[in-house]
Parts: structure tokens; C-alpha cells; sequence
């Protein structure tokens, strides 16, 4: 049996990462999910253990010192990581994990599981659109949005330390990018 790989998709926030994350996962039924860990509070429409596990400080604590993540992050003043385990049983099964992370963590996993993965770096056009999509999300307040806004010159700077960077100005057309890469990266 083949060794299972890695799909890495990061971006700003409001760049459209989970959107373009869900859409590959329909179109691919066969692929897992890393569900990460988030202390962050659980937005409406969100479900607990499909699109992340919302645990406390203190869980998030303990898997912390007992080495449960291959990496971990405080992003916008909550912690998230991503569960080793999901990741080895992938790759060890021959199988393929989509995972939508932050981008100091796919930095992580793409240093950690460099053979195993493809890392896409998805870009917003511009900065004026990336303020558009984070109002229209109406899931956060001004202060939110603005410190997401301030993490992303940092976040952009890392784009080409990623194998792939696919611009998100059309949701469609960057879905066809990436997968074309993922085709061309078998």
C-alpha cells in the first residue's frame, strides 16, 4: 500500500480557505478531514466534531503537554491545533486528509510531513477585498476584524514558503486551480 498524503490549505483570514476546503471535500467524498481543536467559542451553524472540536482551556492544556498535536497556535486570542493522530493514520492507511489550517501551522506540517504534503497558500486579490469578505461573514465585531487585518502582511509574507499559491478572486476558478495541482501532484 502507498503512503496517504496531505492536502495543506491556508490563507488570511476571509480569504476563503474553508469555503474552497468544503468544496474539495464534496467533491472528493473519499478524503478525510482534520477536524482541529479550538478554544474559541463555536459559531452558529457550526457542529462540534465535524468542523472543529470545541474544548476548554484546560483539554486544550493537556493535549498540549501530552504531545496530541502536531502543531498548535494561538490565532486572534484563542488557541488551535491539529491532532497527530489523525495525520499518522492517514498516511500510515494510504489515504488522503484535507486540512485547513492557519498558516504558521501548514508551515508546521508541510516541515514536519514534507514528503506527504501538497501545501496551497490561498491568496485574497487584494486587501480591500479581504476587508469585504470579513464584514460579510457578520460573524465578528470591528476589533476582531481589525486584528485579523493587522496579522495579514505577516500571513502574506509566508505565501512562498508554500508549494502552491492560488489567488482567490473567483471561488470556481481557484476550486479548478487547486485541483489541477492536486491532479499534476499525485
Amino acid at each position: 500500500m502507498s503512503r496517504g498524503r496531505l492536502i495543506v490549505i491556508s490563507a488570511p483570514s476571509g480569504a476563503g480557505k474553508t469555503t474552497i476546503t468544503r468544496l474539495l471535500r464534496e467533491h472528493h467524498p473519499d478524503w478525510g478531514f482534520s477536524v482541529s481543536s479550538t478554544t474559541r467559542p463555536q459559531r452558529p451553524g457550526e457542529v462540534d466534531g465535524q468542523d472543529y472540536a470545541f474544548i476548554s482551556e484546560e483539554a486544550f492544556d493537556r493535549l498540549v503537554a501530552d504531545e496530541k498535536f502536531v502543531e498548535w497556535e494561538w490565532v486572534h486570542d484563542h488557541r488551535y491545533g491539529t491532532p497527530v493522530a489523525a495525520l499518522e493514520a492517514t498516511l500510515e492507511g494510504g489515504h488522503t486528509l484535507i486540512l485547513d489550517v492557519d498558516v504558521k501551522g501548514g508551515l508546521r506540517i508541510k516541515g514536519r510531513y514534507a514528503a506527504d504534503t501538497v501545501a496551497i497558500f490561498i491568496e485574497p486579490p487584494d486587501e480591500a477585498a479581504l476587508l469585504e469578505r470579513l464584514k460579510g461573514r457578520g460573524t465578528e465585531e470591528g476589533a476582531i476584524i481589525q486584528r485579523r487585518l493587522e496579522r495579514f502582511p505577516e500571513e502574506m509574507a509566508q505565501r512562498d514558503k508554500y508549494d502552491h499559491v492560488v489567488v482567490n478572486d473567483k471561488i470556481d476558478v481557484a476550486v479548478a486551480a487547486i485541483e489541477k495541482i492536486l491532479e499534476e501532484n499525485r
